[in-house]
């Protein structure tokens, strides 16, 4: 049985959702791509995007210990154009940050979106690992 591929996008910045997740994965059933890297170079920029394309999941998990707001874009894509194969995990607090205020409206807007579209939106870790868990791997469609 092959693997399901998932691909772990989302909050950066020191954040340790990967580790956490990954504790709770079943190694036999799931194999994770963590684009976190030390020194981000062109080379890694076009690994992220094969996996980002191919991966069975498009995993964004989004905290409040991110700067920026491209993972939000990411996810929303991601959700319209494949949403069957698009995850999405919302922590609304995180190693002592909270969103907030307007920051915590839209984010909560952002998972409602993604939801809409069809694409699985999970409360927490635990539920997030229990879908991973249990995915059901489609065959890959070839492109023209």
């Amino acid at each position: 049985m092959e693997k399901v591929k998932v691909f772990l996008g989302g909050t950066c910045a020191d954040s340790t959702w990967r580790e956490e997740l990954q504790k709770k994965l079943n190694e036999e059933k799931v194999e994770t791509f963590n684009p976190v890297v030390p020194d981000w170079t062109p080379e890694c920029q076009a690994i992220e995007d094969y996996h980002r394309e191919t991966d069975d999941v498009c995993l964004y998990v989004i905290t409040p210990e991110g700067e920026g707001f491209y993972s939000f874009v990411e996810v929303t894509d991601d959700s319209n154009k494949r949403p069957e194969q698009t995850a999405f995990c919302l922590l609304t607090e995180a190693n002592g940050k909270k969103f907030e205020g307007h920051t915590l409206k839209c984010a909560l807007k952002t998972a409602k979106l993604v939801a809409k579209n069809g694409a699985f939106v999970a409360e927490n870790l635990d539920q997030l690992a229990a879908y991973l868990n249990h995915f059901e791997r489609k065959p890959q469609k070839k492109k023209q």
